[in-house]
């Protein structure tokens, strides 16, 4: 947990009372929590304009876990339920790296029993991220897609589920990750001076639809990717807005999250687990994640 804004030192392990539990959630007996780039944007106070935080701030908003204690109107959950939850409630402060959290309905759905906890934990956030923002751009059979940061927590999932749409997928990586692309089904290529060239060469005519997962200059290479009348949408970088294309900002949505765990549990959809660590090492976790060219997710069991 930590009691104000600012860097990693901030991190403390403490004590805190158990969570209430709402008429419409769950409280979750937490078996691992996956770490998202949002999470120390939160901390640094990114987002003191949008959410409202309340502080001792426990952070993470995905996890996997077991029900312990079930809401006044939960039918669809039992004490020993096994679940997982993109746990993000309208402000800051009860998050998913500790024992125990409070978890709406709307954000879980249970585990299938061929996935696994970490996995589980590693999905809900990046996943939703990308199936929605795949859903949103139109891609399909036929479509060429470019993706930005492809290699990474959101992009790993998108790349899957734009080549199981039909597309075909070009990913910007570092070259350390070209050959994990093309695991995923993706033509790889590098990001950097000489993207626009090298992206040019695998499709000239441009691309029908570009995710981008970075944003920065990967946002300033659009217009001379993009093909007219093509799709941008963008989770890191407003000017998607008037490149033709959207701002993206995942919901939690347990039928959306029911269909990736789904896919996960069939081994339709690969799960990339970059390192896991323990509560104890849970800033260090935190340290690895803002390093950057992080492949996959990072997992903290509990």
């Amino acid at each position: 947990m930590y009691d104000e804004f600012g860097g990693n030192d901030r991190f403390r392990i403490g004590e805190a009372r158990d969570p209430l539990v709402g008429p419409d959630s769950i409280l979750v007996k937490v078996v691992a929590a996956g770490l998202n780039p949002v999470d120390y944007k939160v901390r640094e106070g990114y987002l003191q304009g949008l959410m409202e935080t309340v502080f001792p701030v426990v952070p993470g908003w995905d996890v996997a876990g077991v029900v312990v204690r079930t809401g006044l109107d939960t039918p669809e959950y039992s004490v020993g339920d096994e679940v997982l939850a993109y746990a993000r409630k309208d402000f800051v402060h009860g998050g998913t790296l500790a024992e125990l959290v409070e978890v709406p309905v709307r954000t879980a759905t249970h585990k299938p029993a061929g996935l696994g906890f970490d996995e589980a934990a590693a999905l809900p956030l990046t996943g939703l991220t990308a199936w929605q923002t795949v859903r949103r751009s139109g891609l399909g059979a036929g479509s060429t897609v470019l993706i930005h940061a492809a290699a990474g927590g959101v992009g790993s999932y998108a790349t899957q589920l734009a080549v199981r749409a039909g597309a075909r997928v070009v990913g910007t990586a570092g070259t350390a990750n070209h050959d994990y692309l093309r695991t995923l089904g993706a033509e790889p290529v590098s990001y950097g001076d000489g993207l626009v060239p090298a992206a040019l060469a695998l499709a000239p005519q441009g691309y029908d639809v570009i995710l981008d997962y970075v944003g920065g200059q990967a946002m300033d290479t659009v217009p001379d990717l993009l093909r007219p009348g093509g799709t941008v949408i963008s989770i890191a970088d407003s000017r998607a807005a008037g490149l033709g294309g959207s701002y993206a900002w995942v919901r939690p949505s347990s039928s959306d999250l029911a269909e990736l765990a789904a896919l996960a549990a069939t081994g339709e959809l690969k799960v990339t687990i970059s390192g896991v660590y323990d509560l104890e090492h849970a800033a260090e976790a935190y340290r690895s994640l803002e390093a950057g060219h992080t492949r996959g997710k990072i997992v903290v069991r509990i």
